[in-house]
């Protein structure tokens, strides 16, 4: 019997939402009176809402019962759906505020990454199809242009929200437009480059931007806070901003002097706010700091925000948030919570049980074995410690472990460097996250021929978290790059066998795998790995099929089914997506006419195409038949439906064959 710790929900329905006086909110055309027939109702609020704009109408205490209600409504969502849980249950309040003060969709609200925007679409009408987020056909687990007017920007990848929204202040301004941008930004995602690139430029604006800082982490004392809270209302004050310009220009007519003067009165005034503002960074790139503000006060919130709207220039608004608020297991635990499959809402465990190992931990236990016995081994990642499973590395070899945070492209030219300096580095990372470092490893890589291993994890489709996650472009974007080595492991075995090839390979080399179990079948082949050299599995004659990596199942299934059908088939594990393994392609058209490819990967710049440009200009007398993801972005989705949409499924490919062959 379970004790009564565990049963009870550990869920915070109140929200902690501090009084909100709504009048406040300064938002014009709305009825902020408490006295609406929406303020006496006593049944789900939530239930009632259709669009931002109904929240004006709210009173205090109903404010802070729908928080409770959002919260509730994400935490029973996610447990059977899986999906961001503690990113979204941080923002509830900032949402709200965010909501109450800015018009959408006139005005525009881009959230970073995109993942905490639950409270968002459960607040822009979109509820009714919140049960059926990250499931195919359903609602994504992101925003969405073509779900909702309310979401301003496609996201998915971080730190993209600033750079969004100074193209919508660019666009409003060239067209003379009116209407307020809003960017959210995680602290997180404050770790990469592509951010401060874009603060770079948001320092020359002329007029109104606002960006939100969404902190989860850091921590800021009481009284730094009350200083910041008191000088942010005094400069964005229309008297305080008026005086100081008013002072400058007199004291600039002054005879010779005059500049000297401001220029000094300018110096101390820095040296003094360095004491108390923690926003300094931001004040001497010229975007004003507002805060800190604590993220689950809506009052102070919506008062921030207003005065945020009164800059003439780019504005920075630090809000405190506490990740996984209101469910007791994602606050102790936010980075599990982070991203969840389904879980027991009682005890915050996961449903599934744990099975076979899967790539990712094979991955982990071979590196772990490997840098034992060579110190040059060093391990980087990009802020994914635990999904690339380098948390053991770090544990163990915590000099040789680098997390460089949200920053691939950085990742990569550092690895580069370690390479260069004698080291043996391997970057694990995930598919769609190296698209972000293209350049670094075609110029710093590879043009050099450095020793990099590059673990791409996650590779092929990925599910629920869509098209921005789906690693299906790697084999296209690696394969044309010179220098560079690419191998896929058939199971868990040949996957333990390839790492350690790569930290052996003197050059540039990738190694591609999936998310989830490793497979466990074809255990009976297992020979030596070979530099350029696939494995023939089963030969026959007439149709062969080379499969890349965790293929394998299925073009076993596929060999099977064409043999039940009377077919003779061969079967080869490519193991090398480059080079090819040409001579194999020239013997096997001895006595097979037909080639099959199959690969989780786009078909345009696939192993697919490689092989069909390579038997075309080698005049070689056979047809080929490519298996793979046609030139289009895969949703959201199971991933053995997906498969089945996309045409990678055993019926399908068996189907084909037959057509193609007769």
């Amino acid at each position: 019997m379970l004790d009564a710790q565990k049963t009870a929900m550990p869920i915070d329905l109140s929200g902690n939402t501090q009084g909100v006086n709504v009048a406040e909110a300064g938002h014009a055309g709305r009825d902020f009176s408490h006295n609406s027939p929406q303020a006496e109702s006593h049944g789900s609020l939530l239930d009632s809402i259709e669009r931002p704009s109904q929240l004006g109408s709210m009173s205090e205490a109903q404010l802070q019962q729908l928080a409770g209600e959002v919260r509730q409504r994400i935490i029973e969502v996610v447990s059977r759906n899986g999906g961001h849980l503690a990113p979204s249950l941080g923002v509830v309040e900032l949402t709200m505020a965010l909501h109450l003060v800015f018009d959408l969709p006139q005005d525009k609200l881009i959230w970073d990454v995109g993942h905490q925007a639950y409270t968002h679409k459960l607040l822009t009408g979109r509820k009714a199809g919140f049960d059926e987020l990250r499931k195919y056909g359903g609602m994504s687990g992101f925003p969405k242009r073509k779900e909702s007017e309310c979401d301003a920007f496609d996201t998915g990848h971080s730190s993209t929200s600033i750079s969004a929204g100074l193209g919508y202040v660019a666009a409003r301004e060239l067209k003379g437009e009116k209407y307020n941008v809003v960017s959210v930004i995680g602290d997180g995602a404050m770790t990469g480059g592509m951010a401060f690139e874009a603060l770079n430029n948001a320092s020359r604006l002329k007029s109104n931007f606002i960006i939100v800082l969404n902190d989860n982490n850091m921590s800021i004392s009481e009284n730094v806070g009350g200083v910041s809270k008191y000088l942010g209302c005094l400069r964005t004050a229309q008297a305080y901003t008026d005086l100081k310009k008013g002072v400058e220009d007199t004291l600039k007519k002054i005879p010779g002097t005059g500049d000297r003067i401001v220029s000094r009165l300018k110096k101390t005034k820095s040296g003094i706010k360095q004491l108390f503002v923690p926003g300094m960074f931001f004040e001497d790139m010229d975007i004003t700091y507002l805060g800190p503000v604590d993220g689950h006060d809506v009052k102070e919130m919506v008062r921030v925000f207003n005065e945020a709207k009164r800059v003439d220039h780019a504005v920075l608004v630090h809000v405190l948030t506490k990740k996984g608020k209101g469910y007791l297991p994602a606050e102790e635990n936010p980075a599990k919570f982070h991203g969840t499959g389904p879980f027991h809402l009682e005890t915050g465990d996961a449903k599934e049980s744990k099975g076979a190992d899967t790539y990712t931990e094979v991955f982990s236990k071979v590196l772990l074995d490997i840098a034992k016995k060579d110190e040059r081994i060093v391990a980087i990642t990009a802020a994914m410690a635990d999904g690339t499973g380098l948390t053991p590395f770090a544990k163990h070899f915590p000099n040789r472990f680098f997390d460089v945070g949200i920053a691939e492209e950085h990742a990569m030219t550092f690895a580069a460097g370690l390479a260069a300096g004698g080291m043996k580095p391997i970057f694990a990372v995930y598919s769609s996250f190296l698209q972000r470092a293209y350049d670094q490893t075609l110029h710093d890589v590879c043009l050099q021929n450095l020793p990099v291993v590059i673990a791409v994890d996650r590779a092929g489709l990925v599910g629920s978290d869509g098209e921005t996650h789906q690693g299906v472009f790697d084999l296209s974007f690696l394969s044309m790059i010179p220098n560079m080595t690419i191998i896929s492991p058939k199971n868990r075995w040949e996957m333990a066998d390839m790492i350690r090839f790569a930290a052996d390979f003197p050059y540039p080399i990738a190694v591609r795998y999936p998310r989830g179990e490793a497979y466990e079948g074809m255990k009976q082949f297992r020979s030596p790995i070979c530099y350029g050299k696939s494995e023939l599995l089963y030969e026959e004659e007439k149709i062969v099929i080379i499969f890349v990596g965790h293929m394998a199942e299925l073009a076993d299934q596929v060999r099977k089914g064409l043999k039940e059908k009377g077919y003779c088939c061969s079967l080869v594990n490519a193991r090398f997506v480059k080079p090819l393994d040409t001579e194999l392609l020239e013997r096997l058209a001895e006595n097979h006419d037909l080639y099959v490819t199959i690969e989780e990967n786009m078909l345009t710049g696939g192993f697919g195409e490689q092989v069909l440009d390579y038997i075309s200009g080698a005049g070689i007398n056979v047809r080929v038949k490519n298996f793979g993801i046609a030139d289009d972005y895969v949703e959201h989705g199971n991933v053995d439906l997906l498969r089945r949409e996309v045409g990678l499924d055993k019926d399908t490919i068996v189907k084909q064959i037959i057509d193609e062959y007769v």
